[in-house]
This record gives structure tokens, C-alpha cells and sequence, in this order.
């Protein structure tokens, strides 16, 4: 059996068992799961029993921090398994009502264990060490206490601390406000499409059109989203000035040297890194100018816009595959990272890991998830085309870096941070992208496959590390005291424009107003880890390929880890070094060898050379 009939959406019944998730090995029943509700809620209101007297002996830190750790470790499970619940089917209020009361209790867990950090953050060295002594199991929790303890030099006073806290709703203005105005206030016009038919342009339908074959398509969309736009230009640059005017307030107070030091600090990553990957791919501009004059001339254009970035430089390649033939290609694949891996892939794949197939009411898109003690879990909304094949392959790297993570660490370090999240699952695509190259024939599928690859690269790295520079020049023009105006962050955004995509591409003027309708720039800093993720993954997955075992046991090893360390340190495990430029310098490598089989598959096709 494939996918069920898809002209209409089934109902869950009418989904086959082999293709859903088995949430009962979380908890076997509903009932069940309101037993531990009561049960974690007991525990939640005797913590307070801790209170004054966390850091009293070693015996009452020992025995605060395990129950710390179990409330937050039965807190996850219960709100996980409502939340998955839910998201089968959207419309069944009861677990919609069953993850809002474990999101409720977790409000009042946080509420009732208030105290912990800070009673810790009164412990010195001298002391914790003699603590360490008194009771040897406490050392399991030495870089739990260090990571809190490293918070000292930038506390305030407890008054303080409490304005600081009261601050923190107001803090969420600017990127309410722009949630409004960009999702609810602001309308797009109609376009005509492809058969002349009108659409009104959304989010949602932007990139599809932009994807278009037909150039006019391609235009009237890019006009019509950035137009709009600038129609509310003055309010949308009040409300990002009024962001990072926030994120300044919040470090200056804090008495980190800047926004960018404060937002690096809790992933123990130096500005230096920031640095050194825009200096990076400064130096490898070279190659996206060569990836635009290469795309201008296999399109056959005579200029190449802003609105031609997107569309496939192959149109439709058909490429229809069944669910069961995705899970071949994947482990295919993924063969090079040994016997253990694939035989915890062939266990996802035969053990009710994974939620196939969509029906009606069920949350869209992909995840992988899950809580400690119990397998990850997986969910998709199959389609037969190779971008869901690669969204298999991308979601298993991140469940089976959460199984091995789970599997080797105690719950406290079993979870990673976002600066190494993506490593996992970027380099899964990789190997299946060098797989899928290395055994295609067909010059079109693989002028396809090419092409993929490289937007990839383009959309991950390159468009990443230019917001991420755009990012740091506007935080550094409000620390110096400059008002961000509409005028100010267009000219900068353009001319980063002009910069990264170099001579072959006509910068139109419209895309000046891009930083408008993208949300991670209320996320400080924040888009920098998708570069840094890719290319560590790009560089692992190259040791991988050229290396074999070694490099898969380093890798291994980094899997297993999970945020026993520092992310840096973490990365240093699978071999690679962020602190340095080298890992960058190897993607970009691999950026490099997928553009010269671009072009020397692009001209045989082009002179007829393959068929």
C-alpha cells in the first residue's frame, strides 16, 4: 500500500496502522496519562520544600536538583505526548484541552521553582568543591552547575532582577506588532497567474510563484510583495528599530559589551566566530557570482533579476515516489555511517517511530520529537516527489541524534542546542544528495538534482550569512547611537544585495525592502546557526565520504554527546572546528565541485551532447 486516495483527505480511521505513530509506547492510555498529571502536580507543589535550603548541605543540592530534574523530565513527557496527540487531528478539542493543561502545569512548575537558580547562583567554587567531596554523585552535575554559576557576572541585584523579569512582556512588543501587521494587517493584491487566471499573492504563494516558468508571473509577484511593503516601510522600520533597541537595553543592562556578545554567550560561541564566517564567505563570493552568471545563462536570459532566483533551472522533472521507495533511497543513502545507524534507522522505519501520511485535522509540515525515556518520533505529510524524500531523511537525522543523545546521556545533558541541531539533519541530505548524484543517470534528473543542491547551499549559507551581516550592521549603527529609519535599512540591505550576488545580477530596487517581511530579525542573531550548522554538516559529511570509519566514530560520538558540552566543543568531537574558518572554507568546497558539474553537465545538455 502507498498513499491513500489523495483527491480527498482521508479521515485518521482510514489511515493504515502501518503508517501511523505509536504514541502508546509514551502512555498506554488517556487515563494513564491523567495518573501522572496528578502525580507531577503533587510534585510540583511540594518542591517548595527547597526553598532557603537548596544550597544548605551537599545532600539538599544533590536531592533539590533531582527533583528539579524529574519534574522537568515528567513535565515533557505529558506535554509531548498531548501535544502529538493533537496534532493527528487538530479538531479533537479533548487533546487540545490535555496540552493546555500541561502547559499550565509547566507555568506553575516554573512559578513554584523560581527560586532554584538563583539560591545556586549564591554558591561559590570553594564551596561546590566541598560539596564534591561530601557526596561524589553530585560531580554528574558539575556542568549543569557551572552553566548557571557562569550567569553570576551578569545578574543584578534581586530588586533589579524583578524589573528586569517585569520588563520582559514589554520586550515582546516589537515582534507582536510586526506578527500583526505582517500576517493580519497587511493585504498583497491579485496577480494573474500562468493561465491568466487572478490570485491574490500571499506568504504562502509567494516562492510557488516565484518558482514559475513564466517570467511575467515571476515579475508581477515580485512587484506586487514588495510594493506592498513599501506602502508600510516607516512602521515596519519603527518596529524593527524598536527590536533591536530592545536587545540593546537587555544587554547594556545585563553589562555585555554588546547585543551580539549577549546573544552568542549562552552557547559559549565567540563574536569572533560571527566574524569569521561573514569574512568566510566574503571570500567565496566569488563562487555565487558564478552560480548567478552560470543560472543567467542556462535560463537563456539576457539579464538576470531579483525575481528569476527562484525558478528551477530544470522545469518539472518527474520524479514520482512511493513512500515505501523513499525509505530504500534514504537508507541507501545513508549506508556510510555504519551497521549501528542503519540498524536504528531499519527500527524508526519498522517500529511506529513515524506519522506518514496526512489526513484531515492533521498539523502540516515535519518534526521530529519525542521525550526522554521513550524513542523520538517523526512526523510527515507524505507526498510522492524527492523534496519529501529528503525531508525523511532530514527528520531522521534529527530523531536519531535525540535516540543516541537519549540513549547515552542522563536526562539533564541528553538535550542539544539549536547551534548544533541542524548538523544531524543537514548531513543526512548531504549523503543522500552524494548518493543520488553518483547513481543518476539521467542528465535532466540530475541537472535537477544539481540544481537543488545548489539553492540549497544559496538559501542556507549565502542568504543566511547576508542577514546575519545585515544583522550586525544595524545592531552596531543603534549602538552607535544612528536611528534605524526606513532609508537607513533599505540602503543597507541593497547594497548587501549588490554584494552578494555580484556583477551578473540586476539588484532590483524593490528588494531593498526584503528585510521587511522576515521574521527571524526578531530573533537576535539568531540566523547565523543555520550557516554554521550547513557547513559543519557539509564538512563532516565530506570526512565522512573520504575518511569512512574513523570519521563516522567521531561523528558518533558527537551524536551521543548531547549538551554534555559546550557546542563548540561538542563540534570538535565530530571533527570539526567553528572557531576556525576551515569548515566553511570545506563547504564551501563542496559548493564549488556541485557548480563545476553544473556547468559541465549544463553545456552537453545544452548542446545535445547527453539525451
Amino acid at each position: 500500500m502507498t498513499q491513500p486516495n489523495a483527491v480527498t483527505l482521508p479521515t485518521r480511521d482510514e489511515i493504515d496502522d502501518r503508517y501511523k505513530w505509536k504514541l502508546e509506547d509514551l502512555y498506554p492510555t488517556d487515563d494513564v496519562w491523567e495518573e501522572e498529571f496528578a502525580a507531577v502536580r503533587r510534585l510540583v507543589e511540594q518542591f517548595p520544600r527547597f526553598r532557603g535550603q537548596v544550597i544548605a548541605s551537599a545532600d539538599q543540592l544533590l536531592e533539590a536538583i533531582q527533583a528539579y530534574e524529574e519534574i522537568h523530565r515528567r513535565l515533557e513527557k505529558l506535554y509531548v505526548y498531548a501535544r502529538m496527540r493533537s496534532d493527528e487531528d487538530q479538531s479533537v478539542a479533548k487533546y487540545q484541552a490535555m496540552a493546555d493543561r500541561a502547559q499550565g502545569l509547566h507555568v506553575q512548575a516554573e512559578s513554584a521553582m523560581a527560586f532554584f537558580v538563583p539560591e545556586i547562583l549564591n554558591l561559590d567554587e570553594t564551596r561546590l568543591e566541598q560539596f564534591f567531596q561530601e557526596r561524589p554523585e553530585l560531580r554528574l552535575y558539575n556542568f549543569f552547575l557551572q552553566e548557571i554559576l557562569r550567569q553570576k557576572p551578569y545578574r543584578r541585584s534581586p530588586e533589579e532582577e524583578e524589573i528586569i523579569a517585569m520588563a520582559g512582556e514589554l520586550a515582546q512588543a516589537p515582534a507582536n506588532i510586526f506578527s500583526v501587521l505582517n500576517n493580519v494587517e497587511i493585504r498583497f493584491p491579485t496577480i494573474k497567474d500562468e493561465q491568466g487566471r487572478e490570485v491574490e499573492l500571499s506568504h504562502g504563494r509567494y516562492i510557488t510563484l516565484m518558482e514559475s516558468q513564466d517570467r511575467r508571473v515571476r515579475r508581477d509577484a515580485f512587484y506586487a510583495m514588495y510594493d506592498t511593503y513599501h506602502k508600510f516601510r516607516h512602521t515596519l522600520a519603527a518596529s524593527l528599530n524598536a527590536g533591536v533597541k530592545k536587545e540593546i537595553f537587555f544587554a547594556r543592562v545585563r553589562r555585555f559589551s554588546s547585543a551580539l556578545e549577549a546573544a552568542l554567550y549562552p552557547d559559549h560561541v565567540p563574536v569572533d566566530v560571527y566574524h569569521t564566517l561573514i569574512d568566510t564567505i566574503h571570500q567565496h563570493l566569488p563562487l555565487l557570482h558564478r552560480y548567478m552568471a552560470l543560472r543567467k545563462k542556462l535560463l537563456g536570459l539576457d539579464e538576470l533579476h531579483m525575481y528569476d532566483l527562484y525558478v528551477p533551472l530544470v522545469g518539472d522533472v518527474e520524479m514520482k515516489i512511493p513512500y515505501e521507495t523513499a525509505l530504500e533511497m534514504v537508507k541507501e543513502g545513508l549506508q556510510p555511517l555504519g551497521e549501528d545507524y542503519r540498524r536504528v534507522l531499519e527500527e524508526a522505519f519498522q517500529g511506529g517511530w513515524i506519522d506518514v501520511f496526512e489526513n484531515r485535522g492533521k498539523r502540516s509540515g515535519a518534526y521530529s520529537w519525542g521525550a526522554y525515556g521513550t524513542h523520538p518520533y517523526v512526523l510527515l505529510n507524505y507526498q510522492e516527489n524527492l523534496d519529501n524524500v529528503f525531508t525523511i531523511a532530514h527528520e531522521m537525522g534529527h530523531a536519531l541524534h535525540s535516540y543516541y543523545s537519549d540513549r547515552d546521556q542522563p536526562y539533564i545533558y541528553a538535550q542539544y542546542t539549536i547551534f548544533v541541531a541542524e548538523v544531524a539533519s543537514t548531513l543526512n541530505e548531504a549523503l543522500l544528495m552524494d548518493h543520488l548524484l553518483k547513481t543518476t543517470t539521467d542528465p535532466k534528473r540530475k541537472l535537477y538534482l544539481l540544481n537543488y543542491y545548489l539553492e540549497q547551499f544559496r538559501g542556507t549559507v549565502f542568504r543566511q550569512v547576508k542577514f546575519a551581516e545585515f544583522e550586525k550592521i544595524i545592531h552596531e549603527k543603534a549602538e552607535a547611537g544612528e536611528a534605524l529609519t526606513a532609508d537607513v535599512l533599505c540602503d543597507v540591505y541593497l547594497n548587501l544585495n549588490k554584494q552578494y550576488y555580484g556583477p551578473a545580477m540586476v539588484v532590483d530596487e524593490p528588494i531593498a525592502m526584503e528585510w521587511a517581511r522576515i521574521p527571524h530579525f526578531y530573533s537576535n542573531f539568531y540566523v547565523y546557526k543555520y550557516a554554521t550548522g550547513f557547513s559543519a554538516a557539509q564538512a563532516i559529511a565530506r570526512h565522512i565520504l573520504t575518511e569512512g570509519e574513523p570519521a563516522v566514530n567521531r561523528y558518533l560520538s558527537f551524536l551521543k554527546s548531547g549538551g554534555s558540552d559546550t557546542p563548540i566543543n561538542l563540534l570538535k568531537k565530530a571533527g570539526v572546528d567553528m572557531t576556525k574558518p576551515e569548515p566553511v572554507r570545506e563547504a564551501m568546497q563542496t559548493f564549488k565541485k556541485l557548480l563545476d558539474e553544473l556547468e559541465e553537465l549544463g553545456a552537453r545538455v545544452a548542446t545535445g551532447g547527453d539525451k
